[in-house]
């Protein structure tokens, strides 16, 4: 935390930190563990965990590149769409901190609701902070709008789990699923709008927002960072092909590279083809689908919980999937975890320090 007191930083400053305090971290870490430690309990035999014995180690470290490529990419992409205004140092920082903001916050909240907040403390305004994490929220979308046609083909019925689901449940997950994609296609359809077509209409939609009598103290402060996203949003739309094209290929290589992580880690301990690696990365898709609807901070719990239905088939014994289930947890979620707790003190020193602190004149 900062060398200054919390009490001498601004209360929307203070409060955000407060959201990300360690202590947070204490349930999603017991709910994750726990449901490990359930799986492993119920399945574990002797002898289970002998195939780790014989575990290929090329895939663990292509899993190991493909994660540190994603993270490159993320860096890569956040400093090309704010246009160079951030450092690599800056971008870096701003990545891990973002990534540790989703696993201490509810899934439904995330790290992008936390974005704007991390880009205007390195100095990108408000309101063009805003602009840039639509262009993110864009293009992930897209990415989703796009891929779900391709890996509905290459999985077919199988991109559900029927073997180890009810009906009932299957049938859940299939109008989850169709909700979820219909959501972000209109999601992504209005991104469009309001980026090139009208952003003034966003505007506006703020001003109104925060006329309500609970919201009326900060309506100048959103008609300012509405001026601030249109001005953006103009930049934005002026911007030639090459920056469009360059941040929608970052954007399909981090999100590539992280539906492949699954594979990557059922790959080094289960001999495997392309079409089986093809199969598991498509149905990563409607696992992600469990993630989105949970309310645990980064999915904690559910996460585990739901591995060994969607994925379980493919590993053979239930320790098996147990181990994986808590290797993958290791490398997407604890892993974050730990360099957030690093990442976080030296980020608020440096950012708060540029803020000259108050002090009343004495008498």
């Amino acid at each position: 935390m900062p060398d200054q007191p919390l009490s001498s930083i601004p209360e929307d400053d203070a409060h955000f930190l407060q959201r990300l305090r360690p202590s947070r971290l204490i349930l999603p870490v017991v709910l994750g563990l726990a449901v490990v430690g359930y799986l492993f309990y119920r399945s574990y035999k002797p002898g289970d965990l002998a195939p780790l014995a014989h575990a290929d180690w090329r895939w663990l470290l292509v899993a190991v590149l493909v994660l540190v490529a994603r993270d490159f990419g993320y860096i890569y992409r956040i400093r090309h769409i704010a246009e160079a205004e951030l450092s690599y140092r800056q971008a870096l920082d701003v990545i891990m901190i973002w990534e540790f903001a989703s696993c201490v916050l509810p899934s439904g909240q995330g790290g992008t609701g936390a974005a704007p907040f991390i880009l205007e403390k390195e100095g990108i305004p408000l309101g063009k902070g805003l602009a840039y994490i639509m262009v993110t929220a864009l293009l992930d979308n897209l990415y989703y709008v796009v891929m779900v046609p391709l890996v509905v083909l290459v999985a077919g019925a199988g991109l559900y789990p029927h073997e180890a689901m009810q009906t009932g449940f299957l049938a859940t997950l299939r109008v989850a699923f169709g909700v979820s994609y219909l959501f972000v296609t209109l999601y992504a359809v209005l991104m469009l709008y309001a980026i090139f077509v009208n952003p003034r209409s966003v505007r506006r939609l703020l001003v109104r927002l925060f006329s309500f009598r609970l919201l009326r103290r900060w309506q100048r402060k959103a008609y300012h960072h509405g001026q601030e996203m249109v001005r953006a949003s103009v930049q934005l739309r002026g911007n030639g092909p090459r920056y469009w094209w360059h941040a929608a290929v970052s954007t399909v290589f981090v999100w590539t590279a992280r539906y492949a992580i699954i594979g990557c880690l059922i790959a080094a301990l289960v001999p495997m083809d392309a079409s089986t690696f093809l199969f598991i990365f498509a149905r990563n898709i409607t696992y992600k689908v469990i993630l989105l609807v949970a309310i645990t901070p980064g999915g904690a719990g559910i996460a585990e919980g739901a591995f060994p239905t969607f994925f379980g088939s493919f590993i053979g014994t239930a320790t098996m999937t147990s181990f994986l289930v808590f290797l993958y947890r290791i490398v997407t979620y604890y892993l974050y975890l730990v360099l957030g707790l690093i990442f976080l003190p030296r980020w608020v020193t440096r950012v708060f320090s540029k803020r000259p602190v108050t002090v009343a004149p004495t008498v």
